[in-house]
């Protein structure tokens, strides 16, 4: 009967629902209708016998039918459909059975066999440390000690979805319990053989891993039945009980950094330029020691050379080195000193006017005038030249 079934709510005037019996009545009435069954028995049959008399076979015949259609819908209970991402699993009276693919099934209706519908795509997450914002810190979960004995608060989250969904359902109490405990336990085993700076700065990638791989190791030995899909650290941070001395030790350990790269930069700058002029200075002392060692072996062989023309001539010879010495010494000195043998005139030259004419002419403004003074200490200083040259003469002969 539906709803709309204007018997529904009417009952002598009164508003509610209907008599059982009478629902029943007109369940039953309506079934023989339709399969035009009547009632046995004529008018000429006992007092006990009547209208009455045929109900048991009626009432009989509606009831299997119901039976039957009540048995239809309870095995067509059993047909179940298992969306896409998901697994169907079976138990019979509690005990596993199958897991089922996507897709239209079947099993025993209820209660038999029993379906349990498992997301195995849906990306799960748990976090460590905080409860849906980062702010809400959970102290418990997030303070951590590190390998140099320093306290590290973390909020970190894990994302998994589920590889066996046996093992998830059933090997288990609580399997999202034991994948924060896991989690915890893994993390903290990191922290603990890290340092402190590694873990804050250039090393949150390398936490994250090994937190994965360690999670992964727990969960697969107790046989959770969960695939660690990625470890996010949230946050790292010192307490904040000592997060303003912490602030200074960074500026501190920063101003240090700074300092030695300056001087790393000072030193890559003076280092090099120094190692040069070491390299020029070892190059011309080399250089000189080589021309000197040059020149003294040349001398030698200059000499030796000589000694051999000495003994051959030895007059010749010492007149020869004496001119070349005089030569030598009297070469960057303006005096000029003239020997003549034929007779006492002196001839008497501008010798020093003749050597600066020899050169590049100045300019007539240019060219001083020499004054009469000069001119006479010039004619003394060659006479007493001329008068020492010819006593060392005659000496010599």
């Amino acid at each position: 009967m539906g709803l709309n079934d204007p018997q529904w709510g009417r009952k002598k005037g009164n508003s509610g629902p209907p008599d059982l019996d009478e629902l029943w009545r007109n369940v039953n009435k309506k079934l023989n209708n339709l399969f035009k069954r009547k009632g046995g028995g004529g008018e000429g049959s006992g007092g006990g016998e009547g209208p009455a008399g045929g109900s048991p076979r009626r009432y009989s015949g509606g009831v299997g039918l119901l039976a039957g259609l009540l048995l239809l819908m309870w095995v067509s209970s059993g047909f179940y459909i298992v969306n896409e991402g998901q697994r169907g699993v079976v138990l019979r009276f509690g005990k596993y059975i199958e897991t089922t693919q996507a897709g239209l099934r079947w099993h025993l209706p209820y209660p038999i066999e029993v379906m349990e519908a498992v997301n195995v795509s849906q990306v799960r997450t748990v976090e460590i440390g905080y409860r849906n914002n980062v702010r809400s810190k959970v102290l418990k979960e997030s303070l951590m000690l590190t390998d140099d004995e320093n306290i590290i608060d973390i909020q970190f989250a894990v994302q998994y979805i589920l590889k066996n969904p046996e093992d998830f359902l059933f090997t288990n109490r609580e399997p999202e319990s034991a994948v924060m405990q896991a989690a915890e336990t893994a993390i903290r085993e990191v922290i603990g053989k890290s340092k402190m700076d590694f873990v804050l700065y250039e090393g949150r990638e390398q936490v994250a891993a090994q937190t994965t791989i360690l999670m992964q190791e727990i969960l697969d030995r107790y046989k959770i039945g969960v695939a660690i899909s990625k470890v996010t650290m949230q946050n790292a941070q010192p307490p904040e009980q000592v997060q303003a001395a912490f602030d200074d030790a960074v500026k501190a350990g920063q101003d240090r950094e700074r300092q030695k790269n300056e001087g790393q930069a000072y030193a890559n700058d003076v280092i090099p330029k120094a190692r040069g002029n070491a390299a020029r200075l070892l190059e011309e002392s080399e250089g000189y020691k080589q021309r000197v060692i040059v020149s003294s072996e040349g001398d030698a062989s200059r000499f030796k050379q000589i000694l051999v023309e000495y003994s051959k001539a030895p007059g010749v010879t010492r007149d020869r080195l004496y001119l070349d010495m005089m030569q030598q010494v009297l070469s960057s000195t303006s005096k000029i000193l003239i020997d003549q043998k034929s007779g006492n005139n002196l001839l008497y030259l501008p010798l020093d006017k003749l050597i600066q004419t020899s050169g590049p002419s100045p300019s007539p403004a240019q060219m001083p005038e020499t004054p009469p003074v000069a001119q006479e200490a010039g004619h003394d200083s060659a006479a007493r030249t001329r008068e020492a040259f010819r006593g060392r003469e005659r000496e010599t002969r």
